[in-house]
């Protein structure tokens, strides 16, 4: 988070938010599963799997079509090299709007798409193959959050208020994502969903002239971060 320029953290709170708003209309229509937050899908798995085979499958399903699209949107960003942020959302976009289109209160494979969707949303922070931000998850956050915090309140010199605002800055987007979901699903029902596809394709449009570079895998800017995968 702290090589992030003003612009890409931006981009970043923009994309936590739509993540936020995807898994807060998922949960709704599926009755307390998750398009994006895997480890409460996991969760549900275990109960599941003590006796109720068929909330394990749902909840198995949504966690093999996360992986899928993490799976997709590494493959489809090692191929597109400096494009990879703009094609990958591009990517985002079509599958969300593939599930609006065929979308129904309670409907599975929907919401399969959707969390092929977040896992693809994923990809786009990375630095040697792995997850640099993690933005459909946010205990990471909020633990790097307390870190940083921490730090601060102690007066570390090499700590600075921006260094917790900007973990701050990402938990509010997924919230406020989240909040905006929950108040759209309960006028327009599934409909909601056209925000998340608007929202995908104007970042993609908007970082595709902006992408420079030989199109081959160009690692990003930023440094690795060995925890910042974790939920």
């Amino acid at each position: 988070m702290k090589q992030l320029n003003e612009t890409m953290l931006g981009i970043a709170v923009a994309l936590a938010a739509l993540a936020g708003l995807v898994d807060a209309i998922a949960f709704l229509s599926l009755g307390g599963f998750f398009a994006s937050f895997m480890s409460g899908n996991s969760t549900r798995l275990a109960i599941g799997a003590a006796g109720n085979w068929q909330e394990a499958g749902i909840a198995a399903s949504l966690i093999l079509a996360f992986l899928g699209g993490v799976i997709g949107g590494t493959l489809l960003g090692r191929r597109m090299g400096a494009r990879r942020k703009a094609v990958t959302l591009g990517a985002v976009a079509a599958l969300i709007a593939l599930a609006a289109l065929i979308a129904h209160p309670g409907d599975l494979f929907p919401a399969l798409l959707l969390a092929m969707a977040m896992g693809a949303v994923n990809t786009l922070f990375e630095r040697d193959g792995e997850v640099a931000v993690g933005l459909t998850y946010m205990t990471g956050t909020l633990v790097r959050l307390g870190q940083t915090l921490a730090r601060w309140i102690d007066r570390d010199p090499d700590t600075a208020i921006d260094d917790w605002m900007r973990h701050l800055m990402l938990w509010a987007g997924f919230l406020g994502g989240g909040l905006t979901g929950v108040g759209l699903y309960w006028r327009i029902d599934l409909h909601a969903l056209w925000l998340a596809v608007v929202t995908a394709a104007a970042l993609g449009w908007w970082l595709w002239p902006r992408a420079k570079g030989p199109v081959r895998p160009e690692p990003d800017a930023l440094p690795k971060v060995d925890d910042a995968s974790s939920d």
